[in-house]
């Protein structure tokens, strides 16, 4: 057997298809480093290029605030460009900005309201003037630190509201309204501390970008509490997800680390299928879809047979050829990502664990990227083998390689639209179908899967129950395969 399989791998490797693949594969993982490395850019503010600010003042100008028709209109562009000419006095990305964006743009648009609306108030435009020009000494005297302690004074001011209304109120319903308002309070509150307590400065980066994840999680988590006595399906995931994300971003608040970066080594192992994924899956098609079809087209499968080995060892030593090569195929890619990523962004972040909330012992699970890779490859490896096993069956069965390629390809593609609609639908039979039971990612960290109902045992027998259905007919007809007229 053993030498069976060398001959196997010998003649894998001799195909020239092999090298090219590969070739286009570490072409594509050059490219994806150097988009993350200079054109990927995680921070969600927005800036005016000059056409869009000159379309903005042409608009303005054929707008009459006078008449009513126009005036919400230009009282929403007046002020959106005088944010913008505000912006101008500050770099990109600074925290000025933000604040800009974050605080003074309602103030603006409050002043304009009062200013150009129906309800004209001078006073009122003066007192919002005054408001502005303080924060505007602030943002220019680089004391982020008034604006973090002011959104804490705010917070506190609001909780105590809150708190002597629910003193003084009887009615039910109103108090656990006013109880789930106080929760969301003491969020608004704890995220005004962090910011303080931290020295997060206002701005883009990773911190910034985690406390408003945390904030919003942990309020939709109040919400989800607030409002269902007994949670539907849909609703347990999205709980499970909130869950985890506010975890994920405690823990970077907590620890200063960025968890959440994708534009580096780990960050691309750790999605290392969703950016290959089709590259790997490609290469071991076309090796299993033609590993057996290849030999009846040129003619060498007689000069396989006369040797003294049965039919059912030489197709067994084929398909462990076949299930070698999936393993070369993500080797492959790991390797190249390692080495092409390395000499883009360095090693370094390859020291930053890898998180996942396990809801089972409702806590966080610390990983180095290599352990998470090695479970992330193995809940993968069903779909890989499902599709190489497909591939292979086509390939003895119809002796086409054409066809052993392009039948598990439409099978893959058309997998995730297929998963959407029966999920989308709730269509229970198709939890039968294989490609809602091949990816084990799901049930990781005990989440629940994507239909209600399925477990990890369930979801194991139906692969095996596809993998043997494939696999015994292929057996049988590669056995009784006449070949006098190849």
């Amino acid at each position: 057997m053993s030498r069976l399989i060398k001959n196997e791998l010998i003649k894998v490797f001799k195909k020239k298809s092999i090298y090219i693949t590969l070739f286009v594969i570490l072409a594509f993982v050059i490219l994806t480093n150097c988009i993350y490395k200079f054109f990927y850019h995680s921070g969600s503010y927005h800036e005016y290029n000059d056409n869009y600010v000159q379309y903005l003042k042409e608009d303005l100008a054929k707008l009459d605030p006078n008449k009513p028709s126009d005036t919400k209109m230009y009282i929403d562009l007046k002020s959106e460009l005088d944010i913008y000419e505000m912006k101008q006095k500050y770099e990109t990305g600074t925290w000025q900005r933000n604040v800009l964006s974050s605080q003074v743009s309602s103030y603006v648009s409050e002043k304009n309201t009062y200013l150009y609306g129906e309800s004209k108030d001078t006073e009122k435009v003066a007192e919002i003037e005054k408001t502005i020009n303080k924060i505007l000494e602030k943002l220019e005297q680089d004391d982020w630190r008034y604006f973090a302690q002011e959104e804490l004074n705010q917070a506190k001011t609001a909780l105590t509201t809150l708190e002597n209304q629910k003193a003084n109120t009887e009615d039910k319903q109103e108090l656990q309204s006013l109880e789930e308002a106080i929760k969301s309070a003491n969020i608004d509150k704890e995220i005004a501390e962090i910011r303080v307590n931290k020295d997060i400065k206002y701005g883009e980066d990773f911190r910034n970008a985690a406390l408003g994840i945390y904030q919003e999680e942990a309020k939709n988590i109040i919400n989800i509490e607030s409002n269902a006595q007994e949670l539907k399906y849909e609703e347990k995931q999205d709980y499970n997800q909130s869950i985890e994300k506010r975890e994920i971003n405690k823990y970077i608040l907590e620890n200063n680390v960025d968890i959440n970066k994708q534009n580096d080594v780990r960050g691309i192992l750790k999605s290392l299928f969703n950016e290959y994924g089709l590259f790997i899956i490609v290469m071991i098609i076309m090796i299993a879809g033609t590993i057996v079809s290849e030999e009846f087209n040129k003619g060498t499968i007689k000069l396989l047979l006369v040797k003294p080995y049965r039919r059912n060892k030489i197709l067994l030593a084929k398909f462990i050829t076949v299930f070698l090569m999936i393993a070369f195929s993500i080797l492959a890619v790991v390797v190249m990502e390692l080495l092409v990523g390395g000499i883009i962004f360095g090693y370094d972040s390859l020291s930053v664990p890898i998180l996942a909330y396990d809801f089972t012992t409702q806590s966080l699970e610390s990983l180095n990227i290599f352990s998470y890779l090695g479970i992330e490859i193995m809940t993968q490896l069903p779909k890989l083998i499902l599709l190489a096993t497909l591939a292979f069956a086509c390939s003895t069965l119809f002796t086409n390689s054409a066809v052993a390629i392009a039948i598990p390809l439409l099978g893959y593609m058309s997998a995730d639209m297929i998963n959407m609609l029966v999920i989308q639908f709730k269509v229970q039979f198709m939890k039968f179908f294989v490609s809602l039971n091949w990816n084990f990612e799901e049930y990781l960290f005990g989440n629940l899967p994507k239909m209600e109902g399925m477990t990890v045992g369930f979801s194991i027998v139906i692969c095996m129950l596809y993998f043997v259905v494939m696999l015994i007919p292929t057996f049988i007809v590669f056995k009784k395969k006449n070949i006098k007229n190849i």
